[in-house]
This record gives C-alpha cells, structure tokens and sequence, in this order.
C-alpha cells in the first residue's frame, strides 16, 4: 500500500521562516544600498553646483552672493548649469554660503564684486561615506561641516 503524503504542518513553517529570515536580509541590504545611492546623487549634484560656480566667477570675476535661506542661487541656470539641483528626499536642501572679500558672511557684506569665495553643504544619510574623506571641516563662512556628530554627516566644499 503507498500512501500519498503532503508535507507536515511544522515543515510548513520551517520554510516560512527562513523565506521570512532571508527577506529581511536582501530588504535590509536593499535600504544600505539605496542610503548610498541617494548620497551619491547628492556628491554629484555638489560638484555640477560647484562647477557652475566656477565658470559664472570666471564669468563674471566674483561669485553669486547667496538666494533666501542660504539656497543656491537661480541666477546660475540655464546659463552655467541647466537646472538647479535639489536634494532627491527634499529632507534637507543643499546649502550655499558666500565669504566676502573681509571674511563677514551677510548679504550686505558681500556687493556684486566682494565675493571672494563660498561653502556648498550637503547632508549626507551614510556615515563613513568615502567622500567624507575628501572634503572640508570645521565652520568655514559660518557653515557647520564638522563631522563629528554621530546623526549628521556634512559634506562640504569651497573654491
């Protein structure tokens, strides 16, 4: 006599959960790889800023004196850039501060020809980002960039 048997209600969850197990491995691994993409567009969005920058001083010999709220100025597109970039989760928007030719950081302190210089931030999600390694620290124009907040992780650059 063969009998036909099916599988076992503990069988059943045996598989459960380790296809459980296993889904939340790749999800997790998913969410890493996501953080990271988003902080490269983010590094990437910076350098196409800071190069605007450059060919609008080349220009115009100064640099842009800063839009409301520290945002990056729309006078650089469509000219030196063709759009503005803006961070991909609008969390935080990219910051853009102008240092006068006297060092003061203030609209007033900076005409159409005393910018001397600026600090582009963006704020990262990775910490340990590679290109953490690479960029400037401390409080240049004012700009908090230090990276020694374990929930903040800047990324800045300057001329």
């Amino acid at each position: 006599m063969h009998r036909n048997r099916g599988f076992t209600l503990i069988e059943l969850l045996v598989v459960i959960a380790i296809i459980g197990m296993l889904s939340t491995v790749v999800l997790a691994s998913f969410s890493s790889a996501r953080k990271k993409g988003v902080d490269a567009r983010r590094v990437g969005d910076i350098k196409q800023v800071q190069l605007a920058l450059e060919l609008y001083n080349d220009a115009n010999g100064t640099y842009p004196v800063q839009g409301t709220l520290g945002s990056i100025p729309a006078g650089l597109a469509p000219t030196f850039i063709s759009v503005v970039p803006t961070d991909p989760k609008n969390s935080s928007p990219y910051v853009y501060q102008y240092i006068s030719t006297d060092g003061a950081a203030s609209p007033a302190a900076c005409s159409a020809t005393a910018c001397a210089g600026y600090v582009l931030r963006a704020d990262l999600e990775t910490q340990g980002h590679t290109s953490l390694a690479n960029d400037i620290d401390g409080t240049p124009a004012g700009v908090d960039c230090a990276d020694i907040s374990t929930t903040n992780y800047y990324y800045c650059v300057q001329p």
